[in-house]
């Protein structure tokens, strides 16, 4: 009798767990960091087990979320297009980084200045990250994970786009960064995980479960424990 953690996925089932792991996102649950790693992972699970492990700890399609303890605050939505959140610097810096909410679009304005967003820890609410960039003689930086897919155009004059992110392979239901630039004279650039300064990532639970599952599948070794200090209880 086959054991059923080692029955094989479906793609069925991993695009069924990717929808699961957009869903958590937009409810608060994941950042895009997090985000994007999991759907790397549900779409390179093999067996049923495996693609468990990933969604372990968000709550089962269908169940209804707890209500939250505040009312969302509804934002404005200005004439002619929806309210945006902005980040502006002229002949200064604006900087966002760490653990912040996107639930609009994002503008960012750098006038001989810069604009620096990182939104490798941001909560996520919203199906695609929406940016207009303007730059004039400044500098926008972007910084998100490797794996989510960048859709970048706009005007560049006297100026330079660049993208230097690791996309995740055609025909994936990854997140999306769609930007519309604005460049005179001045910079713009998008750039991945791997070639930005590193972040503290916490151990997420699930994780150390997806590499002992998927080292047992394939025979290979659990690590050993780190030797004991003999003069630590001393």
């Amino acid at each position: 009798m086959n054991d059923p953690g080692a029955i094989r996925v479906s793609d069925a089932e991993r695009e069924a767990a990717v929808e699961r792991l957009r869903v958590a996102s937009v409810e608060g649950r994941l950042t895009l960091g997090e985000l994007t790693e999991r759907t790397e992972a549900a779409y390179t699970a093999v067996t049923q087990a495996e693609l468990a492990v990933i969604t372990s700890d968000l709550p089962m399609a269908g169940q209804a979320a707890p209500a939250p303890a505040y009312a969302p605050v509804q934002a404005q939505q200005p004439r002619g297009g929806r309210a945006r959140q902005w980040f502006v610097a002229v002949m200064g810096d604006s900087k966002r980084r760490g653990k912040w909410r996107i639930d609009q679009g994002l503008g960012a304005v750098a006038v001989m200045g810069d604009v620096v967003l990182d939104l490798r820890e941001a909560e996520v609410r919203t199906d695609v990250v929406d940016i207009v960039a303007t730059s004039v003689m400044g500098d926008v930086k972007i910084i998100v994970p490797d794996g989510v897919d960048v859709e970048i155009d706009g005007i560049t004059i006297m100026g330079d786009k660049k993208v230097q992110v690791i996309e995740a392979p055609p025909g994936m239901n990854v997140p999306v960064i769609r930007i519309k630039a604005y460049v005179v004279m001045g910079d713009l650039k998008v750039i991945g995980d791997s070639q930005a300064k590193p972040i503290k990532k916490p151990w997420a639970a699930w994780r150390e479960q997806w590499r002992e599952l998927r080292g047992e599948l394939r025979g290979e070794p659990r690590p050993p424990l780190p030797p004991s200090d003999p003069h630590r209880w001393h």
